[in-house]
This record gives structure tokens, C-alpha cells and sequence, in this order.
């Protein structure tokens, strides 16, 4: 369904889903689900799915369900990914509106009245993020406090990056404003938008499995007329473990998918017109990232023959996506006009 065919009684009858992905989350399952149940506005239903943990997430998540009356489990027998996982939960529940919530989160109580009151003034969003707070191990805020996110921007060279991202909160992003795509660590989305962005059965792409599956999401809604809204009245904190700058310290696994992914990103949604504005900044960093991988970091070099791999797959893909589009080149392509960067650590 396009955006343009929203009429006012669809603001009417709301529900909202959230889904809690679990990996071995253990140490953060009590504030996450803490700030869960101090919601304003409470979910309709919340669904905890873990992929295959083995640090006594399994056993809490069956405690607290037993507990919890509202609280419904999905567990997996393999990790799926954030992408494959959410994808379960997707197909699991139906909502008008779901929030895909990292386990690292603690939601500040009007985080879902907040992001709902704000799809309402905008009908075209389908996606609202609130102001995200680096958390430290406990999900209290660090002081300052210190912005995690405040909504996803792309520069020239196609790097999606968390705005205000490790800048003390002087309240200059206060401002309720549209922004490229969310974060996935909180997202809400509205699921008409979802459902207009599946290809081939799959909302989020589950051949990313991990890392940039939000950027993707962003950047196919953009062709399909899509909006995003950062609305800093909903606030949260967020244990980001994975940052511009410790490259080195995240596990070779995630940072093989995120060189793959950089690419997959690109061959599925980039436009003539997008490659001919930012085709400069794009390949300096194209052949940055490649050079990185061979010469510095040999984990990675199996993302890039999986890219090679996935190409017949990806340009399929591709076909639905260009096909189905709405939006205009410049409705996209406003978005990339961020300072490029040729910083490789993420």
C-alpha cells in the first residue's frame, strides 16, 4: 500500500507489537524488560524470540514468561540473525504498528506513546525512532548524557551512520524532524510499510543476516515514497557494543558481514542517478574497504566472495525493487549529502 492512500480512521484503532530479539542477552534481560513494563502506552503483545542462546537467556526468558502473562516466547534452534529472526516474529504477529527492539535497550516510559503520537502527525512515516542515550552495562545512562542515535543518515560514499552518535546531549537535536531511516535498535514501524517492502517473502533481508539490515530497510522504503520521523520525545538507552572506531574489538563474524553487506546494500538499491551523484566518494571507498580486507583483516575477505556469490540472487532481488518503486530520483538521492568519509574502522 502506498503512503499517499492512508485516510483518517486508520489512526483510530492502533495496536502495537514488540519484538525482543535474544542472542546470549542474558545480562540485559531485567532493565529491558523493566522498561517494558513501565510503558505509558503498554504493547498489545510482546514476543521475546532467541536465537539458540547458551548463556542462560533460554531459562530467564521461561521464568519470566511464567510470570508475565503477556509475555510470549519464540525460541529458535539456530541463530537466524537479526534479520532471520525478526522475520520469525513478523510472520508470528499482526499489528497496525511493531517495535523491533534490541535486549541492550531500556525504553524510557513514554517511548511507544511518544513514536505512535508521532505517526500520527505524519502518515506518510513508516518508520520512528526516538532519542537513544549510550547505556553502560546496566542501561543507565553515561553521563552527559552521551546521543547514541537521533535517527540514520548516508553520506556520498554510502556509510549509514547514527546521527549525533557519541556527542554529549546539549539538546541540539530536540527538534521533531524526518530523517533518512531509524536505527534498528529501537524501530518502530508501521506494518503496512513492512508488508509493502517484502521481497520474495522476506521483510528484512535475511541475506544479511547481521549489520546494515536497518540501512537496507531504510533505503528501500525511500524508493517506495516512504518517510522517516525522529521523534525526540520518546527517549531510551542503548548499550551499543558496535561503533565507529573499535572495529578491532568486534567479533570477525559481524565484521565479515558488514563488508559483505556494504555491497549487497548498493546492488540491490542504488539508482543510476544515486550512482552518478556519489560514484566518486563511493568507489574511494569501495577500493579503501577491499584493500583494508586484504591487507589488515583476512576474515573478511569470505564477505566478499559471498557478495560474488549472491550476485544473481541480489540482482533479482534488485528487479522487485526498481520495479515496484515510487519515489522520484530526487526524493532518494537528497538524503546522500553527508561529508564522506574514508575512515575505515566500521
Amino acid at each position: 500500500m502506498s503512503p499517499d492512500r492512508f485516510q483518517e480512521s486508520d489512526r483510530l484503532a492502533q495496536t502495537v507489537a514488540v519484538h525482543v530479539l535474544t542472542y546470549n542477552s542474558r545480562p540485559f534481560l531485567e532493565p529491558c524488560l523493566a522498561g517494558l513494563n513501565a510503558q505509558t502506552r503498554r504493547p498489545d503483545r510482546l514476543l521475546f524470540i532467541d536465537c539458540a542462546s547458551h548463556d542462560g537467556t533460554v531459562p530467564w526468558l521461561r521464568r519470566a514468561a511464567s510470570r508475565h502473562g503477556g509475555l510470549d516466547l519464540l525460541l529458535l534452534p539456530q541463530n537466524r540473525g537479526y534479520a532471520g529472526g525478526h522475520n520469525e516474529g513478523l510472520r508470528q504477529l499482526a499489528s497496525d504498528f511493531v517495535l523491533l527492539l534490541n535486549p541492550d535497550v531500556r525504553l524510557h516510559p513514554t517511548y511507544l506513546e511518544e513514536t505512535l503520537a508521532a505517526f500520527n502527525r505524519h502518515p506518510r512515516a513508516g518508520a520512528v525512532t526516538g532519542k537513544l542515550w549510550r547505556g553502560d552495562d546496566t542501561l543507565k545512562p553515561l553521563a552527559g548524557p552521551i546521543l547514541d542515535s537521533t535517527g540514520m543518515i548516508m553520506t556520498r560514499s554510502q556509510r549509514h551512520l547514527d546521527r549525533g552518535a557519541g556527542e554529549r546531549d546539549r539538546g541540539q537535536f530536540d527538534r521533531e524532524e524526518e530523517v533518512f531511516g531509524v536505527s534498528g535498535a529501537a524501530a518502530v514501524y508501521r506494518r503496512t510499510m513492512l508488508e509493502d517492502l517484502e521481497v520474495g517473502g522476506e521483510i528484512l533481508d535475511e541475506a544479511f543476516f547481521a549489520y546494515r539490515e536497518d540501512a537496507d530497510l531504510a533505503w528501500r522504503a525511500r524508493l517506495m515514497g516512504w518517510s522517516a520521523i525522529y521523534a525526540p520525545a520518546a527517549t531510551a538507552v542503548h548499550r551499543r557494543r558496535i561503533r565507529p572506531g573499535n572495529r578491532r574489538q568486534v567479533p570477525a563474524l559481524i565484521n565479515r558481514h558488514s563488508v559483505k553487506n556494504r555491497f549487497l546494500l548498493r546492488l540491490k538499491n542504488q539508482t543510476p542517478s544515486n550512482f552518478r551523484r556519489t560514484w566518486l566518494a563511493g568507489t574511494l571507498r569501495d577500493f579503501s574497504v577491499i584493500g583494508y580486507v586484504l591487507l589488515r583483516e583476512w576474515s573478511s575477505v569470505p564477505g566478499l566472495l559471498e557478495v560474488v556469490v549472491r550476485l544473481r540472487e541480489t540482482h533479482g532481488k534488485r528487479r522487485i525493487i526498481m520495479a515496484r518503486r515510487r519515489a522520484t530520483d530526487w526524493d532518494v538521492d537528497r538524503w546522500f549529502g553527508e561529508p564522506a568519509s574514508l575512515d575505515l574502522r566500521s
